[in-house]
């Protein structure tokens, strides 16, 4: 199993991420799927019975297409086609402050070390690192800076109001 950062430790990934292509019955027989955004607007109804199942997205893809289905879904992913692409800071953070999604938020993709703190502070919980990558080095980044300026989905207020 590949190995994943969750909740600031590195863990064995329990979730099979199905790819584009894949069919309805892949996604019904394989259990904790995440399948595409795609696959469950093409046959919701189908698989809305899963018990266990999480979505993804691409970066072209707006979050506001899955804010009704929310609480169907234990994982939301959010694709990161390449390490400039930073779209889906916006749809951690709107996921987490507007909608109040509670469950787990997941970084795929072209995910590298320098952008975990930054997605953490946006609402990201979960990152599966691009596999040339080491997690274990890449945990560290979480906890390199200490202190926060701004207010973000980890932290409600700014650092003048934490100091009063």
């Amino acid at each position: 199993m590949p190995a994943i950062i969750k909740n600031n430790q590195v863990i064995a990934d329990q979730w099979t991420l199905l790819s584009a292509e894949a069919e309805l019955d892949e996604a019904l027989r394989t259990p904790q799927a995440i399948i595409p955004l795609i696959l469950w607007q093409q046959h919701k109804e189908q698989l809305q019975h899963s018990e266990q199942l999480g979505v993804w997205l691409e970066a072209d893809q707006a979050i506001e297409d899955l804010i009704d289905d929310l609480s169907h879904f234990a994982v939301i992913a959010l694709n990161f086609p390449a390490f400039t692409d930073g779209r889906h800071f916006s749809s951690a953070r709107l996921l987490r402050e507007r909608y109040a999604y509670s469950g787990e938020i997941r970084a795929i993709g072209d995910v590298l070390r320098d952008q975990l703190f930054f997605m953490q502070r946006c609402g990201f919980d979960a990152y599966a690192i691009r596999a040339d990558r080491c997690p274990t080095d890449a945990l560290n980044s979480l906890t390199e800076l200490s202190v926060t300026y701004q207010a973000a989905s980890d932290q409600q207020l700014p650092l003048y109001r934490r100091r009063a």
